[in-house]
Parts: C-alpha cells; sequence; structure tokens
C-alpha cells in the first residue's frame, strides 16, 4: 500500500494537509450516473475523498457506453450504480464507496432525511432537492454537459445578500475608504 503522503503529494502541495484532511473527511453522494457526475466523482475519488455513494435506479444502455467511461459492454443491462461505483473504487480503494439501486427522485420523496449525513451532493436535473439540501446546510453542485459545453450550479445555504455585501465591502477595504 503506498503511503498517503506519497499518493497524494500534488494534492498536498496545492491545498495543504489540512486542506486534505478535509477532503479525506468528506462524503459525497452521486445522484444519477451521467457522464458529468461520473467525471466529477472520479476526480473527487482519485483525490482520495473519504467516502461515496452513488444513487442510480437505471440499467447500463448501449447508449452508456458512449459517454460514461466507467461502463463498458460487459456492464450493459447491469445496475449503473454498481457499476459506476465498482469502476470507481477500483481507482482508489482507501475510498469507502457503496450504491444504491433506487432512482433519486424516489428517494427525495420518501426518505429527505437521507440527504442530511452528506458534505456534498452531485446531480444533474433535480430543483426539488435544492430545498432539502439548503435545509440540511448540504451543499448542492448541479452539472450537465452538452458535448463540449456545459453548466455548474453551486447551491449553498448561506443568502445571496450577505456574499455581495461581503464582496461590497472587501473593494472598499482594498481601495482603502
Amino acid at each position: 500500500m503506498v503511503e498517503p503522503k506519497t499518493k497524494y503529494d500534488r494534492q498536498l502541495r496545492i491545498w495543504g494537509e489540512q486542506g486534505q484532511a478535509a477532503l479525506e473527511k468528506a462524503s459525497i453522494c452521486l445522484l444519477n450516473c451521467g457522464p458529468t457526475g461520473s467525471e466529477t466523482l472520479k476526480n473527487l475519488v482519485l483525490g482520495g475523498v473519504g467516502s461515496i455513494t452513488v444513487i442510480d435506479g437505471s440499467k447500463v444502455e448501449l447508449g452508456d457506453l458512449g459517454n460514461n467511461f466507467l461502463v463498458d459492454e460487459a456492464s450493459i443491462g447491469q445496475s449503473k450504480a454498481k457499476c459506476v461505483c465498482a469502476s470507481l473504487q477500483e481507482l482508489n480503494d482507501v475510498v469507502k464507496a457503496k450504491f444504491i439501486e433506487e432512482y433519486p427522485e424516489t428517494l427525495i420523496e420518501t426518505n429527505p432525511s437521507f440527504f442530511s449525513q452528506f458534505t456534498l451532493l452531485v446531480e444533474d436535473s433535480m430543483i426539488k432537492l435544492d430545498r432539502i439540501c439548503r435545509e440540511a446546510n448540504v451543499i448542492l453542485i448541479f452539472a450537465r454537459s452538452y458535448g463540449l459545453t456545459g453548466f455548474v450550479r453551486i447551491s449553498l445555504k448561506i443568502a445571496i445578500e450577505r456574499i455581495l455585501r461581503l464582496k461590497i465591502l472587501s473593494k472598499f477595504e482594498i481601495c482603502g475608504r
């Protein structure tokens, strides 16, 4: 087994031991195994995130092979959550990984408090989840890609007015006012 300081050397140079420790404590949940969310989770797993949970009720289809590198031809007809989770676990066996074969929409309706256990949720299609995450003080990232273009929206509980006030105050401090 590789020593953590050697394995995560590049990250440690960027954000130091405190930043890496925070990443190793983080618990990430991916809702739906689309290409953008899978790529995001792959990068977090390689960086040494503490734990991941993959939630998807669908099966791998032929069309998934062209846009999600975490599944292959042998995966067709199998649980997408299980296949993506297994591929991610292979990338970094230190990360605790689990999957739930259920549609996220169902989980949101039947057990919204389930999401309060996570540090961060990565999702690509749901608005209702935003309210649930804000109430539980969980950061939510909406991400969607369309070929070579896409968007990311980060949703936090903190009020936007407060952020804008802080930015305006910091500009005045910089100007010496």
